[in-house]
């Protein structure tokens, strides 16, 4: 039964997985290093609100700020385009919300206006840096799961 291993001869040891070397590469990505600052920015933002609001829109922001880093790095650790693309929109959906946050923050009248521009401004670095990350996808490598989405 275990015999069957050593037939295989299309096994290569040298091209195992390494978690640490593809933490390593996620988390030196341009995108990555935006979204971690887009999350201690968000992270004082909340920090700063009244109890009423922080717990309004506290958690909405703090999620949206920490989806848009784990969808990054499972898109990063697949290659199937369908599912790269999955995740790209979820992370779009969460920067818009979390930047429109900061226009209902600003109709509150909560933090001076500088404060939302930073957020507001990192959000904007990261969807340019999103937008080239996105043309890199490749197109023909898709599976089909079956939902009917980008195929």
């Amino acid at each position: 039964m275990w015999d069957d291993f050593d037939e295989n001869e299309d096994w290569d040891e040298e091209s195992e997985f390494d978690p640490k070397a593809q933490r390593d590469q996620i988390y030196s990505h341009p995108l990555m290093k935006k979204a971690t600052e887009i999350i201690s920015l968000t992270h004082a933002l909340v920090g700063s609100l009244d109890e009423a609001r922080k717990e309004l829109y506290g958690g909405m922001m703090m999620e949206d700020a920490t989806v848009m880093c784990s969808k990054f790095a499972g898109a990063e650790a697949v290659d199937d385009y369908i599912l790269k693309m999955e995740n790209a929109t979820i992370m779009k959906v969460h920067a818009r919300h979390l930047n429109s946050m900061t226009y209902q923050l600003a109709m509150e009248e909560t933090h001076a206006e500088e404060h939302l521009a930073l957020l507001r401004e990192a959000i904007g670095e990261f969807k340019n840096l999103f937008v080239d990350w996105v043309k890199g996808f490749d197109p023909n490598n898709r599976q089909d799961d079956g939902w009917g989405l980008f195929v």
